[in-house]
């Protein structure tokens, strides 16, 4: 098989732009400190309401002044259906599901998360604004996934 000079020529520079988009990729990463998945927190999805934290759902006060919001997707719904936070504190949210697929996510924050039977999800947020924030489900979860939705309540001091 014979390869033409030009053919020889951009088979080089391919391989050459390979290798230096892998190179940057993979420098960049372990400068950044990426690092796989892992440490997923798994609780039995058939007994949710049975596994702490689930077993109280809502807004609870940590010992260090944060909060930590525990809620439950389930068919068309978070349960607690009314969440109230301070403006300004840290808020840890815990979500898993007892169902099927859902997700959680607060409009215009950045707070967005996969919400999977048996893993349990965290992402911590502070609001800086007093009003109300929509939390709605962006994985179609059945026929009444429309009306999945509720509201948090951030208020003043």
């Amino acid at each position: 098989m014979h390869l033409h000079k030009y053919e020889k020529i951009w088979l080089g520079f391919g391989v050459f732009a390979l290798i230096v988009f892998l190179s940057v990729v993979g420098v960049s990463a372990f400068h950044q400190g990426h690092t796989p998945s892992g440490g997923h927190m798994t609780i039995d999805p058939e007994n949710v309401r049975g596994t702490a934290p689930f077993d109280e759902p809502g807004v609870h006060q940590r010992e260090d002044g944060s909060y930590e919001v525990v809620i439950i997707a389930k068919a068309f719904g978070y349960e607690p259906s009314e969440i109230q936070v301070p403006v300004g504190e840290e808020v840890t949210f815990t979500v898993t599901s007892e169902d099927v697929v859902h997700s959680f996510s607060i409009v215009e924050t950045n707070v967005n998360m996969m919400v999977v039977p048996g893993q349990v999800n965290h992402k911590t947020h502070t609001f800086s604004e007093e009003g109300s924030y929509l939390i709605v489900c962006n994985e179609y979860c059945g026929s009444g996934h429309h009306f999945m939705s509720t509201e948090i309540e951030v208020i003043g001091q």
